[in-house]
């Protein structure tokens, strides 16, 4: 079984080019997994109250055949492949005025609410029977390689507005992050970021001052955010396509 999430892609969700910016994807992706959630039966209420737990997404990834743009009628068909394994899968169809124009695939673990560890998905009854079937698609998501040699490009302090409902740093904030590292703005006209993921790999909270680090290539971008000590509290690795007439 699949959910379907529609949404017009308005002034915010753009950049000053017109094209959609990967943290306003990333968002309508996880409003779209929220709500499927919801229409499921496995909501964060639910799992609050029945198992006190909460869904913590581990990784990302998404890819587009073509910039989404200002004012675009966007559908996102989503599904999950079940909680057998200790990550579960979520998939995404992302369609453009009913045409595909990308995919999706995101990387879920359960955390109990107050100690933040792991459990297992197979308590999870109401994830019983309600995977995307023959739906489901194969991409795992692996631990990124990150180039050796990476430079410091700024130094970031977390803030109350980068803050969602679990109180720390929104995943979506990481690819804004990532992409004020690479200085997007400066991106030639005919590139567009076509393809992203992102490893979340350490809660980040207000207060937290996080050093961004990048290597760039014409074709492939990395950043990393370390905190003070050294380790590692994100990974993204970012790739770029040309934009077609």
């Amino acid at each position: 079984m699949y959910y379907e999430h529609k949404v017009r892609l308005a002034g915010m969700d753009v950049d000053s080019r017109g094209i959609c910016k990967a943290s306003a994807l990333l968002n309508h992706l996880q409003i779209a997994a929220t709500l499927a959630a919801e229409d499921g039966g496995f909501s964060r209420e639910t799992l609050i109250e029945k198992y006190g737990a909460f869904w913590m997404l581990a990784r990302s990834w998404y890819h587009l055949d073509r910039p989404l743009r200002w004012e675009e009628d966007i559908t996102i068909r989503t599904w999950h492949r079940g909680g057998k394994a200790a990550m579960m899968y979520r998939d995404y169809d992302i369609l453009a005025d009913g045409v595909p124009v990308g995919e999706s695939v995101s990387g879920w673990v359960l955390a109990h609410v107050e100690s933040h560890k792991l459990m297992r998905l197979s308590t999870i009854q109401e994830l019983e029977g309600t995977g995307g079937g023959e739906l489901c698609k194969t991409r795992t998501l692996s631990k990124l390689r990150c180039p050796e040699e990476l430079r410091e490009v700024e130094r970031r302090l977390m803030r109350y507005s980068d803050t969602d409902i679990n109180g720390h740093v929104n995943n979506t904030r990481y690819a804004d992050f990532a992409c004020d590292a690479l200085g997007m703005e400066t991106l030639p006209e005919d590139r567009f970021l076509s393809s992203m993921q992102i490893g979340y790999l350490a809660e980040c909270r207000p207060g937290d001052l996080i050093v961004m680090e990048a290597a760039e290539s014409p074709e492939e971008s990395y950043v990393r955010g370390i905190d003070e000590s050294g380790k590692s509290r994100f990974e993204a690795a970012m790739f770029f396509g040309k934009v077609l007439p």
